[in-house]
């Protein structure tokens, strides 16, 4: 399923505007950087949201055909997943959603994942991230959903900053494909 051109621009157009900042930052990889990507500004948008849902359901579509589900690391991946989710039930195929947790659920059942009862063991799934550096937080995303018997065969992102994450994943067994990288924020010289 391929959307129109125009809705990958309009994306990139209003991550500039509400998500991307200059100036020194310390990223949840621990790195400094001089610029950060708060794509939450835009996911949460409706437009942002209805754009995410529409790209990423077409991305998923393409190349993850198989898949059953979408999820991803808590809070980032928390509207990206909700938009895809939407997105497929409305476009006639069903994506369910689920969120991995930072930390064990700390009552009741003690869950890394929400979301497992409409999920089954040997499901297909996608991960969604929004920004990836160095990959860590996508991977540990990964092994939670692995460790209660679901298969990911890839990771889809807004924004890969091109500092090893893509590498990191693949080198590790995985897919990436992402949106964006850090070359479509940068000024043209």
């Amino acid at each position: 399923m391929e959307f129109p051109n125009a809705d990958r621009e309009r994306l990139l157009s209003l991550l500039k505007t509400k998500s991307y900042r200059e100036g020194r930052v310390v990223l949840a990889s621990g790195r400094e950087s001089d610029f950060y990507i708060d794509c939450r500004q835009t996911s949460l948008s409706a437009e942002g949201h209805r754009l995410i849902g529409r790209l990423f359901f077409g991305l998923i579509s393409e190349k993850f055909p198989q898949a059953t589900a979408v999820g991803g690391p808590t809070l980032g991946a928390d509207p990206l997943v909700s938009a895809v989710s939407l997105t497929s039930i409305l476009l006639g195929r069903s994506l369910d959603a689920f969120i991995v947790r930072k930390e064990a659920k700390g009552h009741g059942t003690g869950t890394w994942i929400e979301g497992m009862a409409n999920l089954k063991k040997g499901d297909t799934v996608v991960m969604l991230e929004d920004v990836v550096t160095t990959g860590g937080s996508s991977l540990q995303a990964v092994k939670r959903a692995e460790a209660v018997g679901l298969k990911v065969p890839g990771i889809l992102v807004l924004v890969d900053r091109n500092e090893g994450g893509k590498e990191n994943i693949e080198k590790a067994g995985y897919t990436l494909v992402s949106l964006y990288n850090k070359s479509d924020f940068m000024p043209s010289t």
